[in-house]
């Protein structure tokens, strides 16, 4: 039981990090009806923003002290870099092809996505790097012989934090009344008076920041990044997007939440040579037996 516990907790921690970059998949698919594979990338920036702002506020892998002002300042910092990123992508890259095939649109993503992880090798260097220690990992709760630790839990609530101001905006607010509104009907959302442009570029702007906020949750769970980090952890949240259903911001962190659960629980359990052949076995075992995913809802495409 001591080891569920523990494996439970672990898996909540980095099923929290998938979620965030998963809720990023699931908006701008939810708007514009495409997946934006250079999300992925979005988030490896995130980290290594996070990596060079907390190297200038003095932070060092050998680090102990404990400053949440400070911890909080490169996060907010890192999300506005991405959000300038996520923004400037959908201007220069995807609004011009808005009207063009999705075939196009997917092409170029992919695109986006290559000249971000090369770039990022060109400018961060291919080798791993250490990040900074934030915050010391220390044991926080013991209980029944499970030891929970500091930067886990952190990751955890940080996450549902940022989880629940996202669903306050989408549900609570004006831009999310017309976010919704874009994403059940363009067309008649334009012929509302809704600024289209400016909710599919808030859209890219929230959830390029949301990823920004993956990547600094990641260096602290899990201290080495590289420039093509988010190949992989990117497929993986895609994949929780899925499985949660594509559109549905709920379902993409419910999705988050069970790969991180599975991916741990096999880890723990069985090898961890499994674990990503786990994550993408789920995804072809969602496609055949329920493509709109956990919460996802059919839709009528008329041709």
């Amino acid at each position: 039981m001591t080891e569920f516990i523990q494996q439970l907790f672990n898996g909540l921690s980095l099923g929290s990090i998938y979620a965030l970059i998963a809720l990023g998949y699931t908006m701008i698919y939810g708007i514009l009806r495409f997946i934006n594979f250079a999300h992925g990338d979005v988030f490896m920036i995130g980290a290594f923003s996070g990596y060079y702002l907390a190297i200038l506020f003095g932070f060092s892998t050998s680090s102990t002290d404990i400053s949440l002002l400070y911890g909080l300042a490169i996060l907010l910092l890192s999300m506005f870099i991405c959000a300038v990123l996520g923004f400037t992508i959908e201007k220069l890259a995807y609004k011009p092809l808005r009207s063009s095939p999705k075939l196009t649109i997917l092409i170029t993503a992919i695109g986006v996505s290559l000249f971000l992880e090369y770039t990022g090798q060109l400018v961060f260097g291919a080798d791993p790097k250490s990040f900074p220690t934030l915050i010391e990992n220390k044991p926080v709760i013991q209980a029944g012989g499970a030891v929970i630790f500091s930067n886990p839990l952190v990751v955890l609530i940080t996450a549902i934090v940022l989880m629940v101001i996202l669903r306050l905006i989408v549900m609570k607010t004006k831009i999310g009344t017309a976010m919704r509104a874009v994403s059940f009907n363009m067309t008649a959302a334009s012929l509302m008076g809704i600024n289209i442009n400016k909710i599919i570029s808030f859209t890219f702007i929230v959830g390029s920041s949301l990823a920004a906020a993956a990547g600094i949750l990641f260096g602290l769970n899990y201290p080495k990044i590289d420039p093509l980090i988010g190949i992989l952890y990117g497929l993986k949240a895609f994949v929780a997007a899925v499985l949660g259903g594509i559109g549905n911001i709920a379902g993409a962190a419910l999705g988050g939440m069970i790969i991180g659960l599975v991916e741990t629980f096999v880890s723990g359990y069985i090898s961890s040579t499994y674990r990503d052949a786990i994550a993408f076995g789920i995804l072809i075992i969602i496609l055949l037996f329920k493509p709109t995913g956990l919460l996802g809802k059919k839709e009528i495409e008329k041709v």
